[in-house]
């Protein structure tokens, strides 16, 4: 009888530790992302809807959108990943992205590389084929390297890219499906990473 009532204790004792080993280790995936994006004429905006969805796909991630005139210090602190998005302008990424860029200057966010080992993506939208999308991704992961950020890819080479102009139907379904690819894997991204620093 009391070799049966051990056992018993033992299994009770092994599913416990289990379960509690499950959930805090689904505890410790648990990913924030933060998409930012300027948007003109709602396209930008478009996409960053298309992002943060992927993002939820992710079992464990929230995610939040806003502008990027909107987003705080403790916005950017609080996030295990950053997906940053804006319409090309001359061949380059729009003055309010680049406002915000420069901005983490003054939120003191420089200095001490308070936004190291976070994740960062990126994407655009342009009038045209060929008019600067992969230059706007690479000049805001430029930027996101300055500040010792772990950027990644996902949908497209460089991120995600819609063609927005006057021969195409505004976002069309392959470009909000990249857009979906980015989120997921910045989301997939910030969860490895952040267990990785767990350990």
């Amino acid at each position: 009888m009391n070799q049966r009532l051990a056992l018993l204790n033992l299994t009770i004792a092994a599913t416990f530790v289990s379960v509690l080993g499950y959930a805090s280790a689904a505890h410790a995936q648990s990913v924030s992302v933060l998409v930012a994006y300027h948007s003109g004429t709602g396209n930008t905006e478009k996409m960053a809807q298309g992002v943060a969805e992927g993002a939820k796909s992710v079992p464990g991630s929230s995610v939040s959108v806003k502008r990027v005139g909107e987003v705080s210090a403790d916005d950017l602190l609080s996030a295990d990943a950053l997906v940053i998005g804006s319409p090309v302008y001359f061949g380059n990424m729009s003055g309010e992205v680049k406002t915000f860029l420069d901005s983490w200057a003054k939120m003191g966010l420089f200095q001490d590389r308070k936004m190291r080992n976070k994740v960062g993506g990126t994407f655009a939208t342009g009038a045209s084929f060929s008019n600067g999308k992969e230059l706007t991704m690479l000049t805001i992961q430029a930027a996101m390297v300055m500040h010792q950020m772990l950027v990644t890819s996902g949908g497209g080479g460089f991120g995600a890219s819609a063609t927005t102009g006057p021969d195409s139907p505004g976002i069309d379904e392959k470009e909000l499906a990249e857009a979906n690819a980015l989120g997921k894997r910045i989301a997939e991204v910030a969860a490895i990473v952040k267990r990785g620093n767990a350990k």
